[in-house]
């Protein structure tokens, strides 16, 4: 027993090593890479940042032949780190294990990856290191994370404004955009009408982008093809099934390491930060006034026109 318990506090690499198979393997390993992240459930974690330890080794299939010093045949350490630095850049998030298994994934892609131990310890939540440890095979990868090494598709974003909810033309509008090639997400503002209004501008924020999913709930009845979609797993999933989409921002916008500079009273700059980060094809604009500048190609019309 006590060895195993030594086993369960010892450095990764010492488990690969007991529960490895017979066949030989090589190791590659990252210790003590600390990182300052915004992480955590609990709402004192969020604004703040604290110190997460990574440590991580990587079984991969032993190179037949001479190496010849050639850095393209090995699996380079700076795929471990940039692993990390990639999920860690994707969204915020609340819990290590997610972190530990999208790290896990990510590495498991390469082609010489054949298991993967990623341990993550918080280094400030107490006297002592506070973390999690799994252990993934390339058996274990699942569909959705082998989708990730493909191309994600380029949506056409069309924010519509309350004006353009209410027109007789809305389903006309969606029949139209659903038949075209791109996927399709809509994406609405504040709601007409008064909402709560509090002196706290974190809280304030969250009230005006819950308000906008109640709007985006709104066009939902209006058009049973519509989805209220939060996360950008729902996302990626509708566009590949041809789902019309109607965007729910508020995990999205909270939870982005770069957040978006425009508040959700400024719903259109809000949604052309939104195209950018989704890597739109075209941002269309009905019934308002289109942003002043964005990455993406905007198109703008009157609630009274045809998109043709």
């Amino acid at each position: 027993m006590s060895s195993e318990i030594r086993l369960a506090f010892a450095h990764p690499s010492e488990r690969a090593i007991a529960t490895a198979d017979d066949g030989p393997v090589d190791r590659i390993s990252l210790r003590d890479h600390i990182v300052d992240v915004e992480i955590g459930a609990f709402q004192a974690e969020r604004g703040t940042t604290q110190r997460v330890c990574f440590n991580v080794v990587v079984e991969v299939q032993p190179i037949v032949g001479h190496i010849d010093d050639d850095v393209d045949r090995i699996l380079s350490y700076d795929r471990v780190t940039e692993a990390i630095a990639t999920e860690l850049a994707a969204e915020r998030l609340n819990l290590l294990e997610t972190l530990a298994e999208r790290i896990a994934e990510r590495i498991l892609l390469e082609p010489q990856a054949l298991r993967a131990f990623v341990r993550i310890e918080k280094l400030d939540r107490g006297p002592g290191a506070l973390g999690v440890e799994i252990v993934r095979s390339r058996s274990d990868l699942t569909d959705a994370a082998q989708d990730q090494s493909q191309e994600r598709p380029h949506p056409r974003i069309v924010y519509v404004s309350n004006a353009a909810i209410a027109s007789e033309y809305m389903h006309g509008w969606i029949d139209q955009l659903s038949a075209e090639d791109a996927p399709l997400i809509l994406s609405v503002g504040l709601p007409d009408g008064p909402r709560p209004e509090v002196g706290h501008p974190l809280a304030q924020r969250r009230i005006d982008l819950l308000a906008i999913e109640q709007n985006g709930w709104v066009l939902a009845a209006r058009d049973t093809r519509c989805k209220v979609v939060a996360t950008r797993t729902e996302l990626d999933w509708a566009m590949k099934n041809g789902q019309v989409c109607i965007w729910a921002p508020s995990k999205i916008v909270l939870d982005a390491v770069d957040g978006p500079d425009a508040a959700p009273t400024d719903a259109v700059d809000l949604t052309a930060w939104f195209a950018a980060e989704m890597e739109a094809c075209e941002l269309l604009v009905i019934g308002s006034d289109a942003p002043g500048h964005t990455d993406v190609s905007i198109r703008n019309i009157g609630v009274g026109e045809s998109l043709l």
